[in-house]
């Protein structure tokens, strides 16, 4: 069960990535470096430590177009997608640039049979676990067809986290199966016939926090605004709870009072903790995680590729497309 990770990708690499894969590997994850070998064995020598290296010498930087891959076969993702590729791992994990992981895997792997487009899945709490959506930013226009297909790799996705009989809900403006844009309108009655039951019918935006279908579709313009709005939403709120819990000498005896509950909530909301967005629909097993993730997030986002992997994503993702078939 080895696991690449483009060490040079994000924010804060290779000092966040090292650090990461250090604690990831100490809780049993067969992590492989990705990057240039020089920068990695010196970071790895700050903690007296050691993991297995591939060499890349170039990386594609947050600044640099996605097309950039086709150009720079030695940069880091690239040559994890190439590890993959020849099944040396099972799966890459990468913080780096979003475009460039997308493109890095569609030219390398290719699409599993039956999709069209391949979607980011983004994971939220709720008030009843978990709601996985998609798309999160893959593809910001969608067909109907896109749709269904969606929904099949997130009821696989679901499946594998252990979420029992997840149902599929279709974001729109209204519950009611006549509301919403073109798009919704015309992938509602594709998801009716294809899911039955599985399909739960629209949903609102509020329902994504309230759990009320496990799995919600949409398009990747929607997803991403839907994204960005709740971790907006989610930062300003803990400020706000912050700014209340030191505005006065009793507010602060208070704080001190609930400071463990308080942190339970932070955790719940803190993208650091479910570490990176799976892509789905292409051959392997890759995930996606935030440019500015911390240690905390890299060790989260390989420890969710290894449990995923074990689970069986792939060949679920590949049977649920099977039998609708798309």
């Amino acid at each position: 069960m080895r696991i690449a990770l483009d060490a040079m990708g994000g924010d804060h690499a290779p000092e966040a990535t090292v650090l990461g894969a250090l604690w990831a590997a100490r809780e049993g994850v067969e992590v492989v470096l990705v990057g240039d070998e020089p920068a990695l064995r010196a970071e790895l020598a700050r903690h007296r430590a050691d993991l297995p290296i591939v060499h890349a010498p170039d990386r594609i930087l947050m600044e640099d177009q996605a097309t950039e891959v086709r150009r720079r076969p030695q940069s880091s993702i690239v040559v994890a997608m190439g590890l993959l590729k020849r099944e040396e791992v099972r799966a890459v994990v990468s913080m780096g640039h979003t475009g460039a992981t997308m493109a890095a895997a569609l030219f390398t792997l290719g699409r599993v049979k039956g999709v069209e487009r391949p979607a980011l899945l983004v994971e939220f709490p709720s008030q009843r676990g978990r709601t996985f959506l998609l798309d999160g930013g893959a593809n910001a226009d969608c067909r109907p067809s896109f749709l269904l297909q969606f929904a099949a790799m997130g009821l696989a996705y679901a499946e594998a986290s252990g979420v029992p009989g997840p149902k599929v809900g279709l974001l729109s403006i209204g519950e009611e199966e006549g509301k919403g844009n073109a798009l919704v309108l015309e992938a509602y009655p594709l998801l009716k016939e294809a899911l039955g039951p599985r399909f739960y019918g629209n949903v609102e935006g509020r329902d994504i926090f309230l759990g009320t279908a496990e799995v919600v579709v949409t398009d990747g313009f929607t997803g991403n605004v839907v994204l960005k709005l709740a971790e907006g939403e989610a930062k300003v709120l803990l400020a706000w709870i912050k700014e209340a819990l030191t505005s006065s000498p009793l507010a602060r005896l208070g704080a001190l009072l609930v400071r463990g509950a308080l942190r339970g909530v932070r955790e719940r909301v803190d993208p650091a903790q479910y570490g990176a967005m799976p892509l789905l629909g292409v051959e392997g097993a890759v995930f996606i995680g935030h440019g500015s993730a911390d240690a905390l997030a890299v060790k989260n986002a390989l420890l969710r590729a290894k449990a995923l992997v074990e689970a069986g994503l792939m060949n679920r993702v590949r049977q649920n497309l099977a039998a609708l078939h798309v």
